[in-house]
């Protein structure tokens, strides 16, 4: 078995910006003392009451993690999910809204959920060991919090590689003043998929070199260890592995660690896709939400063009194009005005072979679902390319605090660290409430790696759109900015859920 080039050169960047990292006491300014802030404190509570209002609307759901059997198009597989199909139950409520959602556990292992990109109170966050502790078997929990700002937003587990499974759905927060302008509304969730294919993701952990709860770590020389790519389509065989020529990517410079044996567009393989109907001319909002752990999707709509108009839930500037890029955890909504005609709504896993898609029909006919669209290799804008809606920028103030977060890792062993050291060893990012923060990710590894911050949206320094999600390719640097207005401890840490769970995240932790 040989490893690929790209194993090799990771491993060579990681050693190399292992050499250049520096500690975190050496880039905060000013170093922030103190204890830190629980997710129990009062200040916490303090500012979740002020959130709410009188006569606030409380919008209750349900949601019930379980083992269920799901229908993909041409697979049935056994999975564990939070319904009978993917992704799970959405969840819609209004901007100031008081959601409470309770979550049973009905599996045999424990779980929890995290609201991905909401500004919470940082006791709903739902990272276990952080700011809650999990859902044990059996048992149930509330989650409950106010929704301060209108987007698109997901829900998923933050335990373990279960994001890896079918735990995850969509959030809605809509706008009362939502200006429209369109006559229909498409949510279009994008996913990876290997559970009951013949191995689990924790599987593919360990052919990844990943030990599991008491197992002995693999050995670097070991089989597992060189499986850094084995890319888990081909039933362990090595006619699975991802090859220098099925990882080209030439706009994110790499792909995943795996190759999946579906990608899905709302639950669906290419085999038998959903379908979206309208009628010709019609405006349709598609809110796109990339709830895959180890693939970024290109996203094109065969003979059409797009406007992007939001970004992680923040409107952003208008902009055509006729594609769009999104890194794990991202979410971009396009505007698109439809021809007469059947048409692929096609999702390229990037640098990766295969593709999701979906059929978008205004008109009789049939449509090619496994042709690449044209519009795929034209404009294609990421989330970094974009620029914030005037009223929603960032306020400009110099920052108080300076932080240096550098991403590094090996394929063998498979270990991904911030700031040359994995979780829950990392040194935490220090900050004080009503600090202007501006954070440095520095990306010193041949992987991209989609950045979240749980608890705030951030501004990119360059450009000055609002995300709670970035990806960084590789040898890059991604500058951004946030005010420190909600205290707590949070997550720092790569979308990936492999590499998430081989260590690369960090807390950012505020003090009193």
């Amino acid at each position: 078995m040989q490893m690929s080039r790209r194993s090799f050169l990771l491993g060579a960047s990681a050693a190399a910006g292992a050499m250049a990292l520096g500690g975190l006491t050496g880039c905060a300014r000013p170093g922030v003392a103190g204890d830190p802030v629980g997710p129990s404190a009062e200040v916490v509570r303090r500012l979740e009451a002020q959130r709410r209002t009188a006569g606030q609307t409380v919008v209750a759901a349900q949601v019930t993690a379980r083992p269920v059997q799901v229908e993909l198009g041409g697979a049935v597989v056994s999975t564990w999910g939070y319904g009978d199909s993917l992704p799970g139950p959405l969840l819609r409520a209004g901007a100031g809204d008081l959601l409470r959602v309770q979550v049973d556990n009905r599996l045999d292992v424990d779980t929890s959920i995290h609201f991905h990109g909401i500004a919470m109170s940082n006791d709903m966050d739902g990272v276990p060991g952080l700011t809650q502790q999990p859902i044990t078997a059996g048992e149930s929990f509330t989650y409950e919090f106010t929704a301060p700002h209108p987007g698109t937003y997901f829900y998923h587990s933050h335990t373990g590689l279960q994001l890896d499974r079918g735990l995850y759905g969509v959030v809605v927060i809509d706008d009362p003043a939502e200006p429209g302008g369109y006559d229909d509304e498409w949510v279009v969730v994008l996913d990876d998929w290997v559970d009951g294919t013949g191995r689990t993701p924790d599987d593919v952990a360990r052919e990844l070199g990943m030990p599991t709860p008491g197992e002995p770590a693999p050995g670097a020389g070991g089989m597992d260890s060189m499986m850094g790519h084995g890319a888990m389509g081909g039933m362990g065989s090595m006619d699975g592995m991802m090859d220098d020529e099925s990882m080209r990517s030439d706009l994110l410079g790499g792909a995943g660690d795996v190759n999946y044996p579906y990608y899905l567009l709302n639950g669906r393989t290419p085999v038998d896709p959903v379908t979206l109907t309208a009628a010709p001319g019609q405006r349709v909002r598609i809110r796109l939400v990339n709830a895959a752990s180890d693939t970024a999707f290109r996203v094109g709509l065969g003979g059409h063009a797009m406007t992007v108009t939001h970004s992680d839930a923040f409107p952003v500037t208008p902009v055509d194009t006729d594609a769009v890029l999104l890194g794990m955890g991202e979410r971009l909504d396009v505007l698109v005005t439809l021809a007469d005609g059947v048409f692929p709504l096609f999702a390229d896993a990037e640098g990766k072979p295969g593709h999701a898609v979906a059929v978008v029909r205004t008109a009789a006919g049939t449509a090619t679902t496994d042709t690449r669209p044209d519009e795929l290799d034209r404009r294609v804008l990421l989330g970094t390319d974009l620029s914030p809606a005037e009223q929603v920028r960032l306020p400009r103030r110099s920052h108080d605090n300076y932080l240096s977060v550098d991403m590094g890792g090996t394929m063998m062993p498979y270990r991904w660290m911030l700031n040359g050291a994995t979780f829950p060893d990392a040194a935490p990012l220090t900050v004080a409430e009503g600090q202007r923060v501006r954070m440095r990710l520095r990306n010193m590894s041949d992987m991209f790696h989609p950045m979240h911050l749980h608890g705030h949206t951030f501004a990119l320094v360059d450009g000055g759109a609002r995300k709670d999600t970035v990806t960084v390719r590789p040898m890059q640097t991604v500058e951004i900015e946030f005010d420190a207005d909600n205290p707590g401890q949070w997550a720092l840490h790569c979308h990936n859920a492999y590499h998430q769970e081989a260590g690369m995240m960090t807390t950012l932790s505020y003090r009193a």
